[in-house]
């Protein structure tokens, strides 16, 4: 089967709060993979090291799914109430602004994490834990 086909298929049998959910559990779990590691290890050559060894495309990968929210968020044709798509816009900012304190070494990977998770959780219709770092 082409990739054409199989996007065609998968676009046909998933809506789409499940494609977002499925796309953001695959980030979200590589990020785990690396979290202890570099969250463990506050020596910044270290950490640095870390991100070079590929946690640095993983917190991009992230970071895109991220802006395509926020990009769908700002679009007048987005059914989400305006008191949601402004928190989720803010909440899409602050894994920006977070997520290049992780690339300088100096914020932890876990914060994103439970940010993802908690997103995961709400387009699955679970209910939202609310988290202050």
């Amino acid at each position: 089967m082409s990739i054409t086909a199989y996007k065609r298929t998968i676009s046909h049998t998933e809506d789409p709060r499940q494609i977002e959910r499925r796309i953001l559990a695959s980030v979200t779990s590589r990020l785990e993979s690396a979290c202890e590691a570099f969250d463990s290890n506050q020596d910044k050559p270290e950490r640095l090291k870390i991100l070079a060894e590929g946690l640095r495309d993983i917190l991009w990968e992230n970071q895109k799914i991220w802006l395509t929210f926020k990009a769908d968020l700002v679009d007048a044709e987005n059914g989400l109430t305006a008191e949601l798509r402004a928190a989720l816009i803010s909440l899409s900012l602050w894994v920006e602004n977070h997520t290049k304190g992780v690339l300088a070494g100096s914020r932890n990977v876990k914060p994103l994490i439970d940010i993802n998770r908690n997103i995961i959780d709400g387009l699955s219709g679970r209910s939202i834990k609310v988290a202050a770092e």
